[in-house]
């Protein structure tokens, strides 16, 4: 009989072949179709973000130093007033005198001063403190004025610098620190993949160095925009790079290539948007006011906006949310090196025969 063995497939040969999802788990369409999901709810995550909590900003806590006599008749239909027009999201503290209360808006404690005298009242606002609150202040003083009959003057006693007249410079100083903090580190691991771990934490650190001072010297020295206290800027502005350099170094080891996606959310999606840079964390809903300032973006605009609005009330903290943030991104990167997919192969290699 002829030998038909060749016309028949092999045993098991169909299910030795892939099926179509196989093949297309093993194919690049996989990842590239992952992306487009990921990247078109980022773009919806993004605008919303921002929207929600820049496009109408809302008084919901302003602090205001009282001095004077509120308790008169005139003060207290002033104040009634201004409660009513920001839905009583104004919180009035008592200071005995305007000097106390002016020291009060120089730490920051406070946002504006209510000054009640005979027959007048004078409310002095803190552009420096924030532009958005203190042209909200302004606008409801003079509103509640006419309403009530009472006179207000209306001043700035800490006012922006005239190259930055909404207060936004120092947002996007930090913005371009934060975002050219992790691209570093992404192009590090790209174009730079053979470095070991001490070796990548030098570099990051050079580069976070070297773009603080070009961000600084370009912002003061070449444009002008804002006159910087120049050291302690290129500091916050280093260690804001580095720090964002380091986090998406982090989740580059825990979690691999999906590692901008936690970066992007913690440092873009929330994080800049609850900085208090753009809108004044006053008028931001309260939990993001509060967790903003926990985030490297937040630090950073809140260390940067004191060290020039207010050189001589600088606060630890915002130093030690940007330093804590990078010193456990070195110790989990450092703890889990191994798994980081860089790094280059020490194995000795095999004698020829």
């Amino acid at each position: 009989m002829p030998d038909t063995s060749a016309e028949r497939p092999a045993h098991g040969a169909h299910a030795r072949t892939p099926t179509r999802w196989a093949a297309f788990r093993q194919s690049p369409f996989l990842p590239a179709s992952v992306l487009v999901l990921i990247l078109a709810a980022a773009a919806a995550l993004f605008a919303g973000s921002y929207t929600y909590t820049m496009a109408d900003p809302t008084p919901r806590h302003i602090p205001t130093a009282v001095v004077g006599a509120p308790d008169s008749a005139h003060g207290r239909r002033f104040v009634a007033g201004l409660e009513e027009a920001l839905n009583a999201s104004v919180e009035l503290r008592r200071y005995g005198s305007r000097e106390e209360a002016r020291a009060a808006v120089e730490e920051q404690r406070v946002f504006a001063i209510l000054a009640v005298l005979p027959g007048r009242v004078e409310l002095d606002v803190a552009g420096a403190s924030g532009a958005s609150v203190a042209q909200l202040l302004s606008e409801s003083g003079a509103a509640v004025s006419r309403a009530t009959g009472v006179p207000v003057r209306v001043r700035d006693v800490a006012p922006l610098q005239p190259g930055d007249p909404r207060g936004l410079a120092l947002f996007y100083v930090s913005l371009a620190a934060v975002i050219i903090g992790f691209v570093g580190a992404i192009q590090l691991s790209v174009h730079a993949r053979g470095l070991d771990p001490a070796e990548r934490i030098a570099f990051t650190a050079a580069y976070a160095l070297l773009g603080g001072f070009a961000v600084a010297a370009t912002v003061d020295w070449l444009l002008g925009a804002v006159d910087l206290p120049f050291a302690e800027s290129w500091l916050i502005l280093s260690l804001t790079m580095f720090a964002s350099g380091m986090v998406f170094t982090m989740f580059n080891t825990l979690i691999g290539r999906w590692a901008m996606l936690p970066t992007w959310g913690l440092m873009v999606l929330l994080g800049n948007p609850s900085s208090g840079g753009a809108v004044s964390w006053p008028l931001l809903p309260s939990p993001l006011g509060l967790l903003g300032r926990w985030l490297p973006p937040g630090a950073s605009v809140n260390a940067q906006h004191t060290a020039v609005y207010f050189g001589g009330h600088q606060h630890l903290f915002p130093f030690a949310v940007l330093a804590g943030w990078a010193l456990v991104s070195c110790a989990v990167f450092w703890a889990w090196r191994h798994r980081h997919p860089g790094g280059r192969d020490r194995a000795p290699a095999h004698a020829g025969g």
